[in-house]
């Protein structure tokens, strides 16, 4: 069987995951505490289910702390298992709860639901707490700066990725808006020429042909993209011994339109040899999951 384990701090888009699976095809369920997912998987074998995804959060309380193991088994006994961690900075949770004036789930009072301070931010930090054991246990994506549909879409590819061993995922990123909190390296590229001052390239991307020209015609543009990959040709047999699934490369300019996403790209296609890749722009489709 193929299982998805959807988990992150709430606020960050579980519940779009799984709606994203569900449509995939996936039997879905929500808030399933982690010691019945074996029970889970035995159940729906017998009645013929080959796709399972399963949000597990911190209402889970301590099974949180069985999972691990838990997914070790379900893995001996031949289940394709897959752990998608979602995550989001706590200014931009605090202003999805103030918005939709939900209540986190850990919170004590009504009134936290639409205060920044205090008890809502508190339980946010609880939360991180209680999810820490699981937070390296698979994919992690950073939903700040992420609209609906790219989350959904970076979902998809998640899930429809052939993944055999260590997965490399070159993410490019503006730093004015944040260093991805899923990044595992981070690059900054921000001392090389802008193509934003060119009058003619600021509207393009670093995928468009023209901005590919003028960067690809500057020596040290060439150099930096050689330098970042020496040292991931160094040092990539050392990640992959450490049983990782996923290594999340970002790189980083000023907007994250131009020269992170052509070095990106250009990464991506050299190491494609290497290991899976995959390549994303965060910028490219910004803000806000829901």
């Amino acid at each position: 069987m193929k299982i998805v384990l959807i988990t992150g701090v709430s606020g960050s888009g579980k519940s779009l995951a799984l709606n994203v699976l569900e449509d995939a095809g996936y039997y879905c369920v929500d808030n399933l505490p982690s010691r019945f997912l074996p029970e889970l998987a035995v159940y729906l074998g017998t009645q013929n289910y080959t796709r399972l995804a399963v949000a597990i959060d911190a209402r889970s309380g301590g099974s949180l702390a069985e999972l691990p193991p838990i997914i070790g088994g379900l893995r001996r006994f031949g289940h394709d298992v897959r752990v998608l961690f979602l995550n989001a900075t706590t200014q931009t949770l605090v202003q999805r709860f103030s918005e939709t004036r939900r209540r986190h789930p850990l919170s004590v009072t009504s009134d936290d639901m639409v205060s920044p301070t205090g008890s809502l931010v508190e339980a946010i930090e609880k939360e991180r707490e209680m999810l820490s054991s699981v937070t390296e246990l698979g994919h992690q994506i950073d939903t700040s700066n992420l609209r609906a549909s790219a989350l959904r879409r970076w979902i998809r590819e998640f899930v429809q990725h052939d993944q055999t061993g260590l997965t490399l995922m070159f993410e490019s990123f503006g730093f004015k808006h944040g260093v991805p909190l899923d990044a595992d390296l981070v690059f900054d590229v921000r001392s090389l020429p802008n193509p934003y001052y060119d009058v003619q390239l600021r509207p393009l991307t670093g995928r468009d042909q023209p901005v590919i020209d003028f960067l690809s015609a500057i020596p040290e543009v060439e150099e930096m993209i050689n330098d970042i990959g020496a040292y991931l040709q160094k040092w990539l047999p050392s990640y992959m011994r450490d049983n990782r699934s996923y290594l999340t490369v970002a790189i980083g300019c000023t907007g994250g339109q131009h020269r992170s996403v052509f070095i990106s790209e250009t990464l991506g296609a050299r190491f494609r040899h290497e290991a899976a890749v995959l390549v994303r722009h965060r910028e490219l489709a910004p803000v806000e999951a829901k």
